[in-house]
């Protein structure tokens, strides 16, 4: 038998548990960002129709516990813990395959289909605030849902770390846009022909980040020439947001969007700054 020197044995060993409690984060622990959200990052998701990604949403094991993804989200409501997750995993893949912005609102949840939308409110205050699921967890007994660092602010449970909410889908799509169609259709009565005005909301199609600058650059400048539309890469915390846009025409912006998820980017999704 061939004997091992001790130093080399113990070098060794802590090379392994170095390695195995590093993981695929760079924080051990999670932690609040250096800044607070701005504005932009602080305005509700834009509910609206998407097709579930084809990555989350099958049935799961976590720690040896089974969870069923449901078929679908309607009339789906929720009373229970929320938490929020930050810094630790901003910039790593989300389980329907997009990156966590921390700063982007959006939750991850056990069991809703992803994406899905919901109102989150907070029953301490009655501060709400409208998320898109994309992510799954939190896997802890005792809550229901982990919330991004913008929609936590926005909820006032930061000090906390954690606060009973109620969650409530949203699946209505159809009447979201006649609602929005009415307020334009009242504008228009009440302004002269020259001078209406709509509101300040810009949309934009996120199509995916990315903390690779070139792949950026080179994203941006392909659908650009694509596409013939403007195409940024805002970075926010060394994430680069693919984005297209501002598009006024709502025809023009779902028919890009669809065009983009039967294509090269499922994930693609509205964004409104």
């Amino acid at each position: 038998m061939i004997k091992i020197p001790y130093k080399l044995l113990f070098l060794v060993l802590l090379t392994l548990l170095t390695a195995c409690s590093s993981g695929r984060y760079q924080h051990a622990n999670d932690s609040t960002p250096s800044r607070l959200p701005n504005q932009a990052e602080l305005k509700n998701a834009t509910p609206r129709a998407e097709a579930y990604s084809r990555g989350g949403n099958k049935n799961y094991q976590v720690r040896g516990i089974n969870y069923q993804v449901l078929a679908h989200a309607q009339s789906f409501e929720e009373v229970g813990i929320a938490s929020w997750y930050g810094k630790k995993f901003h910039g790593h893949l989300t389980s329907n395959g997009e990156i966590y912005d921390m700063y982007a609102m959006s939750a991850a949840h056990k069991n809703l289909p992803l994406p899905t939308y919901l109102t989150v409110t907070n029953l301490a205050n009655n501060k709400s605030v409208i998320v898109r699921v994309n992510d799954r967890g939190p896997f802890h007994q005792k809550r229901i849902i982990d919330l991004s660092y913008s929609a936590a602010y926005k909820l006032d449970m930061l000090k906390t770390g954690t606060a009973k909410v109620k969650i409530t889908s949203i699946t209505n799509f159809d009447k979201n846009k006649m609602d929005n169609k009415s307020l334009v259709t009242s504008i228009k009565k009440t302004v002269p022909k020259k001078q209406v005005y709509l509101p300040s909301t810009k949309n934009y199609i996120q199509v995916f980040a990315t903390s690779k600058l070139e792949l950026a650059k080179k994203t941006a400048t392909s659908l650009s020439k694509k596409h013939s539309q403007t195409v940024n890469y805002p970075e926010e915390n060394d994430i680069y947001r693919i984005q297209i846009g501002p598009i006024l025409d709502n025809k023009v912006i779902n028919k890009l969007l669809l065009e983009l998820k039967r294509g090269s980017y499922p994930n693609a999704y509205l964004r409104s700054l």
